[in-house]
């Protein structure tokens, strides 16, 4: 990670974005929007386009990287597209995705310039905050294959010596067009037969095909492993291993794992299934006493779209998903601190790790129909 030598698992409950929504903030992004240079010209066209935060700074990510994310970075990510492909309207979903090694600093900045780039749109896009390996599925739409890799961008590589090179385990696993790549500790015991594993010595690339694993996942690692030899100029050469069991360690990999006594035989348990059984509640977030009062409104089957109030805040709590929805009417104040305060309440949850979307009333998404 950029800066650090030994990052240290940021403890999400310690976690603040204090000024993120005050009156301080509002101001000041009002005035800046217009001079990030980053923002000049963005969201006039249908497409994806990705930045990282580098120092306070946005900074572009380049598109051959797009869907390959680093640890220890922040993100912002918009999305333009048309609800009506007749129209000439353009629509955007606006998300900040936060590494899960991602200093306080890179992700607070993160915070900070997606609401002002909604402000540079004229608050337009949906905004999202997205936690790495519990992403929205919207999110992991945009990209056909995604990628975790440990560290900070800038210990990416175009050149590779196969001496200097530290040897990675990239761990593939998903169905159909959600087939994510995380690279994963260089230990046989991450080995299973479900999966498809890439096996990176640099100028050498095994495919692991897990005797169990899918053609989606064996089509992802192969165009991957592609990609990767393309990226380093042709150089490594890439054997792919077909039907592999952790009970017999192919002979060309005898030598790569040095703990190949302890294998791996079931694929990992799916940490997205936090939270399906939740139950459902809805807070108002209200000013309206000349304080800023959040409360419980409904629960369970309580919780209906009747419950919602135009002249309000409200924050819908599914258990795998986090929406703010603002009314019309609602204050400026109220209006500022929803995402803020949806943040903060997650923190004191078993799930604050969940997708968080802002919504406007009568601009609302497909999904935020479908949590009632």
């Amino acid at each position: 990670m950029s800066g650090l030598l030994k990052p240290k698992k940021r403890d999400w409950k310690d976690t603040n974005l204090a000024l993120f929504g005050s009156d301080t903030e509002r101001n000041v992004k009002k005035s800046s929007a217009l001079t990030e240079k980053a923002w000049k010209g963005c969201g006039q066209k249908v497409g994806i386009k990705i930045w990282r935060i580098v120092k306070f700074k946005v900074v572009d990510w380049p598109k051959e990287h797009y869907g390959s994310f680093y640890s220890g970075d922040s993100y912002i990510i918009l999305y333009t597209y048309k609800k009506d492909p007749k129209s000439e309207e353009l629509d955007h979903d606006l998300h900040f995705w936060i590494g899960e090694y991602s200093s306080q600093d890179e992700y607070g900045t993160a915070a900070y310039k997606t609401v002002e780039l909604d402000t540079y749109l004229d608050d337009k896009p949906v905004q999202h905050r997205e936690v790495m390996k519990f992403e929205s599925d919207r999110f992991k739409s945009y990209f056909k294959v995604f990628t975790y890799w440990k560290g900070g961008a800038d210990s990416g590589f175009n050149k590779v010596e196969e001496k200097a090179y530290k040897p990675r385990l990239l761990h593939v696993s998903g169905e159909k067009d959600n087939v994510q790549v995380e690279e994963v500790k260089f230990k046989f015991d991450r080995l299973n037969d479900d999966d498809v594993f890439l096996i990176d010595l640099g100028l050498k690339i095994f495919q692991w095909n897990g005797d169990n694993s899918n053609k989606n996942e064996r089509f992802a690692g192969g165009k991957y492993a592609g990609t990767l030899k393309s990226e380093r100029g042709g150089k490594p050469n890439v054997e792919v291993l077909d039907n592999c069991k952790v009970s017999s360690l192919p002979e060309e990999l005898e030598d790569v794992f040095p703990d190949h006594g302890t294998p791996g035989n079931k694929r990992p348990k799916d940490k997205t299934d936090a939270g399906e059984k939740s139950e459902k509640i809805l807070f108002r977030l209200s000013d309206a006493s000349d304080e800023m009062v959040f409360e419980e409104v409904a629960r369970g089957q309580g919780v209906t779209k009747g419950a919602l109030d135009s002249d309000d805040v409200f924050i819908l709590d599914t258990g795998k998903h986090c929406f703010v929805w603002i009314g019309n009417g609602a204050s400026p104040a109220e209006s500022q601190n929803g995402l803020s305060r949806a943040h903060k309440y997650l923190q004191g949850t078993d799930h604050f790790y969940v997708p968080i979307s802002v919504v406007h009333e009568g601009r609302e998404n497909k999904e935020f129909f479908c949590a009632f």
